[in-house]
């Protein structure tokens, strides 16, 4: 197969994104695959290794001696525009198999609170939210509390709020990065995260890792740059871990994932408070992905042909 890996964007998360696209770009198999490292660029998609243009009624690379049709796409771009949808509308058109949700899912799944508010139906135990558009919003939920960008990764933007009083200023740095800001109340209990894809007709849910942050919570530099400990698998109970595996099934079914989902949770006292679902989730060498299908027994060059197999064939 002629494989894209896709990268860049505008987004805050343009960093990860390209450390991520390295490593499937190290990793794919090269006995089935040609690979080829794609820009997004404000001006145009390029070809990392020539910089030629892509064509982008087809999304076909034209060189002097060769000609690449693609026959697959590792959407490797955090945030916007592939995590919440808009380039899955586009190979969709196009025909182009994926490595991710669906428009719609995507779309869902990258607003916190549309998320929240369709899970709620499912009986999802979730940490109570609003959504404000400006500084002086009323807030009307008990201290302390998160504010993050409702539609953002990476932990870009994200404030823990003790008092009233900083509010305006954690909203003010959550509206750098989106229009919208969700502050959610605060959950005391410890962090996991939960790798699930599809293998054949088998949901697998990949071992849990457990987060513990240096600082208050996991943020950029806890995410990306050491400043946290991650244990994979994590110390709980083969009750507790197949309690947390069984959500994240679920999720991954109700929310009609594709390819590899990552869901994350605070356990506070025997219950699984969702965070939220990251339908592109890290795949550099600091990511948690990565971790879990190594506790699970595969190599990374395993963990990519399931996502291949699994989107090819949906």
């Amino acid at each position: 197969m002629q494989v894209a890996i896709l990268t860049g964007g505008p987004s805050a998360e343009r960093e990860i994104s390209l450390k991520s696209a390295q490593l499937v770009m190290d990793h794919l198999d090269r006995n089935k695959h040609t690979s080829r490292l794609i820009l997004l660029e404000d001006h145009g998609w390029f070809d990392e290794e020539t910089g030629v243009r892509l064509h982008l009624n087809d999304f076909s690379l034209r060189l002097p001696e060769e000609r690449f049709y693609f026959d697959f796409v590792f959407l490797m771009i955090h945030g916007t525009p592939a995590e919440d949808g808009k380039i899955q509308g586009y190979f969709e058109m196009l025909k182009i198999p994926h490595s991710t949700c669906d428009t719609l899912s995507a779309a869902l799944t990258f607003d916190k609170q549309k998320c929240k508010d369709f899970l709620s139906r499912f009986e999802i135990t979730m940490a109570d939210s609003i959504v404000v558009h400006d500084a002086g919003a009323s807030i009307d939920l008990t201290m302390p509390v998160f504010v993050k960008p409702n539609k953002n990764g990476s932990s870009y933007g994200v404030s823990r709020v003790e008092h009233k009083a900083e509010l305006p200023a954690a909203i003010g740095k959550a509206l750098q990065f989106d229009d919208e800001v969700i502050i959610e109340e605060f959950i005391a209990g410890t962090e996991y995260g939960c790798g699930v894809l599809r293998k054949g007709d088998q949901i697998i849910a990949l071992p849990l890792t457990e987060i513990i942050p240096n600082g208050e919570f996991f943020d950029y530099e806890a995410k990306y740059l050491g400043a946290s400990q991650e244990i994979t698998p994590a110390r709980l109970d083969d009750d507790a871990t197949t309690a947390c595996q069984d959500i994240s099934k679920r999720l991954y079914q109700i929310l009609d994932c594709r390819g590899v989902v990552r869901f994350d949770f605070i356990k506070q006292g025997d219950q699984f408070v969702l965070l939220e679902a990251n339908t592109i989730p890290g795949m550099s060498a600091a990511s948690i992905v990565p971790q879990q299908a190594e506790a699970y027994g595969w190599t990374i060059e395993q963990l990519l042909e399931i996502i291949i197999d699994d989107c090819v064939r949906s």
